[in-house]
């Protein structure tokens, strides 16, 4: 006699590996460079460039632990918080485990100032580049859209008080 297991059945010794939640919180800085917008970028362990962001802490709202992330990673100490970009997620492996992480964006403007990276975060570099050549340097997708959401924001009426 043989015994037959639907498709959907899992053998007894595989496991689904948890899932992790978690919420950070970052910005895209904006100054004004000679007439001209630039982003602040970072360039994480990967060698990629990206947004300033990090982990919420229990006794802190997003936007806190947003302007405390930005100034951690970046070194910057005066940065003023805008509006709210979005949130972005996406999932990734750690030891085992799947972590589904979450980022609150907001836009913040820093007319001063000079960056230095959180090397003991992984952060080898900051730099400001203007708009267009911000956008086109991030490396990851769902980070480049919040940045291109800022410029949008940037380049209205609304925008055009921030910096």
């Amino acid at each position: 006699m043989s015994v037959s297991r639907s498709s959907s059945t899992k053998p007894a010794s595989v496991t689904e590996p948890e899932t992790i939640v978690e919420w950070s919180s970052g910005g895209v800085v904006a100054r004004r460079v000679e007439d001209s917008i630039h982003l602040l970028l970072i360039r994480d362990a990967y060698g990629k460039w990206g947004l300033p962001k990090g982990h919420i802490e229990a006794d802190e709202t997003t936007e806190e632990a947003a302007l405390r992330e930005v100034n951690e990673e970046t070194g910057l100490s005066r940065i003023d918080l805008g509006p709210s970009l979005g949130t972005i997620d996406w999932r990734f492996r750690r030891k085992g485990d799947v972590v589904h992480k979450h980022c609150d964006y907001f836009l913040m403007t820093s007319s001063e100032g000079d960056t230095t990276p959180q090397v003991s975060e992984g952060i080898t570099e900051c730099g400001w580049f203007p708009v267009g050549e911000a956008i086109a340097m991030v490396g990851y997708d769902n980070a480049r859209g919040i940045v291109e959401r800022a410029v949008d924001i940037l380049r209205s009426k609304e925008g055009a008080t921030l910096v």
